[in-house]
């Protein structure tokens, strides 16, 4: 049997694994963060294959249904800075685990509903639930991969919500054709259910890992990844939260610019999460099942921007490029790219309308690697509160954006929604161009130099 050395450390759990070769379980974790990104965004976005269906049956107005396909994301973006600071205090596992069963199950009663009012308190609950997933995946991704292999985690997690609706959109509308929207959303919300067990038994952070050996935990911390071991062997309290110790998530410029782009890089996608299908069936007169195929391609199209973004971002990264080329580039550029998204009202056709519409979201896939600059960026006492807040701000887009949609689009004309869109990931572009600066943790600093405030404590405990 194998005995390590006397100067070579055991992994955290005591258990004994080869030291010769570092084992790969941060990519098992990765796994398991993709299916709940599966899981959460074909809940998000039932609805919108529900849509048309629920506005026949329950008589609503443009106006109502924009109201439904919001109010997901007023929950969930209020509830954002508090789901970011029960992931730093609790962790991921059990957090994660609350939070998919409750939305799952609140998508399940969807299944239920009788009425205008009972589908808006469901929709409601489910972006409560949603709300910690975001910064608790972003603590997840902090806490596995090293700097060097981050932004490629991310786009493999982030790439779940793409690849998911692209391949389970078409089958989630053949579903409805033979079932119905209730059946669609009990079936869907059942998934969620049993998923909830399968993440409580499978997931560990690094430090408990029993297949982790102390190879890859020293990878991932050397590389500039936060396992969290010491905070494992300490006998200390969390720190807490006061507002001396979270402001910084509050005063940085650079940290405003990535808050700001989220905004408009998710209006763009709140589009195609809320509108898409009744834009293509009630406003360019494509049937209801030839829809649901075609709404498959732009999706496909943002999952091979959003997975190109991520490799690229970091293979520039391990030749040296500067962190501000390497992260900074695809977001730009793909927020550009979305501005196309106003062509698709100004051609004819199904093939250019679905062409426009998934060169659009082609640019937001590549734009969608901004939570690589959060891990990047926030404080490291801060990764689940600046998580947080900026998808809050990014969640804000879930609220507003299918509200002002249903508005501009209530005299029959889609023209003004989509410039709408258009001019949103414009002012992104420019958000990451003029505001984000050098990619540089926050620390007082930071923040005394970008603000000028007077006696600014220095934070630099790790998390």
């Amino acid at each position: 049997m194998f005995s390590p050395k006397k100067d070579q450390p055991l992994p955290a759990n005591n258990k004994v694994i080869s030291p010769r070769k570092k084992t790969n379980v941060r990519y098992k974790m990765l796994a398991l963060v993709f299916v709940n990104v599966v899981i959460n965004y074909m809940d998000r976005s039932n609805i919108s294959v529900a849509g048309t269906a629920l506005s026949k049956d329950f008589h609503l107005t443009s106006v109502q249904l924009g109201l439904v396909f919001s109010a997901f994301g007023w929950t969930y973006a209020l509830l954002q800075i508090p789901g970011g600071w029960l992931a730093d205090r609790f962790g991921p596992r059990p957090v994660y685990s609350c939070s998919l069963f409750g939305w799952s199950a609140a998508t399940f009663f969807q299944g239920f509903v009788n009425g205008f009012s009972g589908l808006l308190f469901l929709r409601l609950l489910i972006g409560a639930f949603e709300a910690p997933a975001y910064p608790t995946n972003n603590r997840i991704a902090t806490a596995w991969f090293p700097d060097n292999e981050r932004a490629s985690a991310i786009a493999l997690y982030t790439s779940g919500q793409f690849v998911g609706l692209a391949f389970l959109t078409p089958l989630l509308v053949t579903a409805q054709h033979f079932f119905g929207w209730r059946g669609l959303f009990i079936a869907t919300g059942l998934v969620g259910i049993l998923w909830s067990f399968c993440w409580h038994l499978f997931y560990r952070d690094p430090a408990k890992h029993p297949a982790v050996n102390e190879a890859e935990l020293t990878y991932i911390e050397e590389g500039g990844g936060l396992p969290q071991r010491r905070q494992k062997q300490s006998t200390e309290a969390p720190k807490k939260l006061t507002w001396a110790t979270a402001r910084q998530a509050f005063t940085s410029k650079k940290l405003w610019g990535i808050y700001i782009g989220q905004f408009t890089i998710n209006s763009t996608l709140w589009f195609f999460l809320t509108w898409f299908p009744t834009y293509l069936v009630k406003y360019r007169g494509l049937q209801f099942l030839t829809s649901g195929f075609l709404a498959s391609l732009p999706f496909i199209a943002a999952f091979c921007g959003l997975l190109l973004s991520g490799f690229a971002s970091d293979y520039l990264l391990k030749k040296n490029v500067s962190a501000g080329i390497a992260r900074k580039t695809p977001i730009v550029l793909g927020l550009l790219l979305s501005t196309t998204i106003v062509a698709a009202d100004y051609v004819s056709g199904s093939f250019w309308i679905i062409f426009f519409l998934s060169l659009a979201f082609f640019g937001n896939g590549l734009a969608s690697i901004t939570w690589v600059l959060v891990s990047a960026l926030a404080p490291k006492h801060l990764i689940g509160f600046t998580g947080g807040v900026f998808n809050f701000i990014g969640g804000l887009a879930s609220v507003i954006v299918p509200i002002i949609i249903g508005y501009l689009a209530s005299s029959g004309n889609f023209k003004p929604a989509l410039f709408f869109i258009g001019v949103l990931a414009f002012v992104g572009a420019c958000c990451y161009i003029f505001m984000v600066g050098e990619i540089k943790r926050i620390d007082g600093e930071d923040v005394a130099t970008d603000f000028v405030l007077q006696n600014q404590p220095a934070l630099n405990n790790e998390a």
